[in-house]
């Protein structure tokens, strides 16, 4: 089966470069555009969002015991407080579909079931609160509550769907339950804990993007944000040095790596794929026009709902980018319920995320998890559009 799949896809991949005019000029803009994008997202999120991530997540592969993550997270934890944390997880984290998937990889691996873990993979990027904040602000108040609550509920319904179609079984001899206590022993609980704030911090405040408004509250965190990340890696490199032993070190970085080489190469494929069917945001360099989107997406019908659902769901938004996005369409005629449609699908799945999460639970739980944001980004969508 594999070798007849690999012979279809070099069949396809000679019949676009025998047949694909490649000297026409919308298609050498998207091959351009693709790269484009590739090295804008290499600039802006890898050293600042991705590997902060990166490190987050090994130090819960290597730092966080089976028994913790399985007794907040796992098919036996109680399920208020597995969901409920979950589902409010990206107020602390702002970041992009891609960003929050070391964390996931890291919680999942390390025991969680996946409806919790489901819960935060959607909650990390679609809760942000600087985002709802601006969505209200630049796009109105309601579609920023709508958007808010929409986020919080997805998150929660799609994890608790997740485990109902995929039950995990609940055995008193599971391995997950062993206190795995070795390489806690030399630190406390607190002590832990505030290892890993300073982390999130780190990725938080490296992160900060600068704001449209040039007063305020926001703008002045960016004013002082390499400050403040500096003086948390002080303080890290601190505790690293007192609380931890080198082996422990060591294992965190190769942990680390670990994560690193298994999702950056499908991030980046992703993300050149994505830059040549749809290009950057406002540059209408993509293979696909963006004024066609735009016709596609008027008015309120389900199928415009859902043409803004599933695009949304196949582009990458970095933080806040879905923002000067959605103004354009908006001003092109998009509706307000396709608006809302792609704010609950575009910012919390992708094109380069979905690559990634199908090596984390393979290819029918992946599927199953579209389908659910999709499905339910097109019906929310379409019952605001009604209502408002």
């Amino acid at each position: 089966m594999k070798d007849r799949i690999k012979l279809i896809l070099f069949i396809v991949v000679f019949l676009v470069l025998y047949f694909v005019p490649l000297h026409g000029v919308r298609i050498m803009g998207a091959i351009l555009e693709a790269f484009f994008m590739v090295q804008e997202y290499a600039r802006e999120h890898v050293l600042f969002c991705l590997i902060p991530a990166f490190f987050i997540a090994g130090g819960i592969s290597i730092f966080i015991t089976k028994e913790a993550v399985i007794k907040y997270f796992g098919p036996k934890a109680k399920k208020v407080i597995a969901y409920g944390v979950a589902s409010v997880s990206g107020t602390i984290l702002a970041v992009c579909s891609c960003t929050v998937l070391p964390m996931f990889a890291g919680i999942y691996t390390r025991g969680a079931g996946i409806g919790p873990a489901t819960a935060f993979l959607y909650a990390g990027p679609a809760i942000n609160v600087l985002a709802i904040i601006l969505t209200a602000r630049i796009l109105g108040f309601e579609l920023g509550i709508a958007r808010a609550v929409g986020a919080v509920g997805f998150s929660i319904v799609i994890g608790v769907l997740m485990a109902t179609i995929y039950k995990e079984k609940k055995t008193e001899t599971d391995d997950f339950l062993i206190p795995d206590e070795a390489k806690s022993k030399s630190r406390s609980l607190v002590q832990n804990g505030l290892y890993f704030l300073v982390l999130i911090l780190i990725l938080i405040f490296a992160a900060w993007a600068k704001p449209k408004d040039p007063v305020g509250l926001w703008n002045t965190i960016y004013g002082i944000k390499w400050f403040i990340t500096a003086v948390m890696l002080i303080i890290l490199f601190v505790m690293l040095f007192k609380w931890f032993k080198k082996e422990e070190r060591q294992e965190w970085v190769l942990s680390t790596w670990i994560f690193a080489k298994q999702i950056l190469p499908l991030l980046f494929a992703g993300v050149l794929v994505a830059g040549f069917l749809l290009g950057r945001p406002n540059t209408d360099l993509g293979i696909i026009p963006s004024n066609v989107v735009a016709r596609l997406v008027g008015g309120n019908t389900i199928w415009a709902n859902f043409f803004a659902a599933i695009s949304g769901a196949f582009m990458y938004f970095a933080t806040l980018t879905e923002l000067p996005i959605l103004q354009g369409l908006i001003g092109s005629g998009m509706g307000k319920g396709p608006a809302l449609a792609l704010l609950l699908a575009g910012p919390a799945v992708s094109l380069p995320s979905m690559l990634v999460i199908r090596s984390v639970i393979g290819n029918k739980k992946t599927l199953t998890y579209i389908l659910l944001v999709v499905v339910l980004s097109t019906f929310v969508g379409w019952i605001y559009g009604f209502l408002f």
